[in-house]
């Protein structure tokens, strides 16, 4: 790899150092396909990330937005999942009593479905706005209908004239390619509201980095974080820190803010870790094709036993793992337990989403579960069918 030829764009330094390249990945990795042929033709483009030295944000610098098709068909939601209905149900009543929320006013940048926001405003008993492109309106009941306006677009410009009490984002700053320019445009939002909550939530890349977790790299996601380059592009962009943590079994990160001219609140001391990323940067560079071959190993290994193999959860992970392994003939079935996935075709991997189900009549020898959060609740589903086969988690 050569070094890159451009700036952070989350400080703007121009001390980059290249460590991961994929070519001819699938751009989108939720967009329903409605047929084998058209997930196969799936439009793909080429990642390589960027190590900021300077501020430790990572970035795919081959990234293009234009390449993608956001909308109603994109189906993200992980809300059918009960282990992460608890998390969420959690952090809605714990960030609701926290910020005093009812009577108040909230605004989700992002919001997907819907499903954090409804259920943000019926326990914090406050009012709501969400923007998101990929929002279906019948996803959504009538008492939160008329508690929540919702937006069927991209947060831009164009809305920075709505201001809350409550400003949420939740798994979109990883989508977006400017991310010091929409966190100052966030910011600028709120001059005149001092006392306002900003809260991001996103993907822990300290745990990509660790695990040397390729699944989790995929197109969409075109910038990376730590706890500490989170906290610095907060504090660039005028934000005070409230607080600064991981949750979900250590998946995601959560910071915690408001609005400031000066005093930029409290050090964390998880913020300094330029040193630790560093390092962990050029170990993942040196384990990942090792990781890469014993994969491909496992898979192959199992095909020539004469053993079926399941995937299952369809969203990014599975889309990364299959086309960036290149295994996908090697899997039989791609089960996921969102009905609204049932029947459509995983973009560049090519098959077709099932039921859970599915697996009662195939009987698989091993099912690699594609986040080890959830192994409890599909070993529980595969019990219930009758099913005992090896269990896998990446």
């Amino acid at each position: 790899m050569t070094a890159a030829r451009t700036a952070c764009r989350s400080c703007g330094s121009e001390a980059l150092e290249a460590f991961y390249e994929v070519r001819g990945i699938p751009v989108h990795s939720c967009l329903m396909v409605a047929s084998h042929e058209e997930a196969l033709a799936f439009p793909r483009g080429d990642l390589r990330l960027d190590f900021c030295t300077a501020c430790s944000f990572i970035q795919n610098s081959l990234f293009d937005a234009e390449r993608l098709r956001y909308s109603t068909d994109y189906e993200e939601t992980q809300a059918f999942s009960p282990r992460f209905r608890e998390f969420q149900t959690a952090l809605c009543r714990s960030q609701a009593e926290r910020y005093a929320l009812r009577g108040k006013t909230v605004l989700e940048i992002g919001c997907g479905k819907g499903d954090f926001l409804t259920e943000l405003c019926t326990l914090g008993d406050c009012r709501g706005i969400g923007i998101d492109p990929s929002y279906r309106p019948e996803r959504i009941g009538a008492d939160a209908a008329r508690r929540i306006e919702f937006i069927q677009d991209f947060y831009s410009q164009k809305y920075t004239h709505l201001t809350a009490d409550y400003v949420v984002c939740r798994h979109t700053l990883e989508h977006i390619a400017p991310v010091h320019e929409f966190t100052r445009m966030v910011r600028d939002t709120l001059n005149g509201r001092p006392d306002s909550i900003v809260v991001f939530e996103l993907p822990d890349m300290e745990r990509i980095l660790v695990e040397q977790a390729f699944w989790d790299i995929y197109y969409e996601h075109c910038t990376y974080f730590t706890l500490g380059s989170l906290a610095r592009l907060f504090r660039r962009c005028d934000f005070e820190l409230l607080d600064l943590y991981k949750e979900y079994d250590g998946q995601y990160l959560l910071i915690e803010s408001r609005p400031t001219r000066g005093d930029q609140g409290r050090r964390f001391a998880v913020e300094e870790d330029l040193e630790k990323t560093a390092q962990q940067v050029k170990t993942f560079r040196e384990k990942i094709e090792r990781k890469f071959a014993e994969w491909r190993e496992r898979l192959s290994a199992a095909r020539a036993r004469g053993h079926k193999v399941a995937v299952w959860g369809s969203g990014s992970k599975a889309v990364s793992f299959l086309t960036t392994l290149g295994v996908a003939d090697r899997v039989d079935w791609v089960v996921d337990i969102n009905p609204h996935k049932h029947g459509k075709y995983l973009a560049g991997a090519g098959h077709v989403i099932s039921s859970p189900d599915t697996l009662r009549e195939g009987r698989p020898d091993l099912v690699v579960v594609m986040n080890p959060i959830y192994v409890d609740e599909i070993r529980r589903d595969l019990a219930a069918m009758g099913l005992t086969p090896e269990i896998e988690a990446v």
